[in-house]
């Protein structure tokens, strides 16, 4: 699976309650979620966001609280990939949950500025900065993640599993 977008880009520990702000956590709706996505870091990013844009931030993304509705409401903003130097445990694993693509790759995140063209190999995990004509290894997921996040999340590769 490849994704290629155009990068937003953010600091160190970037936190759920940024990602999705704690006044809107009374809804489960992929759509609200996602309206409200990164306001309290970036007024513009649910204006801004385009189906397949990547995230790429510093270290530690997703430390906070451990709600499933951050990377639910990345997700569902049409981010395709959230590129970072390291994420926090319980967001890796929430995202790899509901079907989020992320990938560590801290020379990638070094590299690479708001507004890039990126282009992400989640086989190989190689990260191309199309407009930089610059190439990094990121870590690549094993072939039972990569099938989760193929299927959009652990719950539907599980119910395919039983049909």
């Amino acid at each position: 699976m490849k994704v290629c977008g155009k990068v937003f880009k953010y600091g160190d520990n970037v936190d759920t309650d940024v990602i999705i702000p704690a006044r809107y956590l009374n809804t489960s709706d992929e759509k609200e979620l996602a309206m409200h996505c990164m306001e309290d870091i970036d007024l513009n990013f649910s204006k801004n966001v385009q189906e397949g844009d990547i995230i790429v931030a510093k270290k530690n993304f997703g430390c906070g609280s451990s709600r499933e509705h951050a990377p639910i409401a990345i997700k569902a903003s049409g981010i395709s990939c959230v590129i970072s130097s390291s994420f926090a445990r319980i967001f890796y694993r929430n995202a790899i949950n509901i079907g989020l693509p992320i990938i560590e790759c801290d020379e990638a995140v070094q590299e690479i500025d708001e507004g890039d063209e990126v282009l992400v190999d989640f086989l190989t995990g190689i990260i191309k900065n199309i407009t930089k004509n610059k190439e990094f290894k990121g870590d690549a997921f094993p072939s039972f993640m990569q099938e989760i996040i193929n299927s959009g999340g652990l719950i539907k590769k599980i119910k395919q599993e039983f049909k």
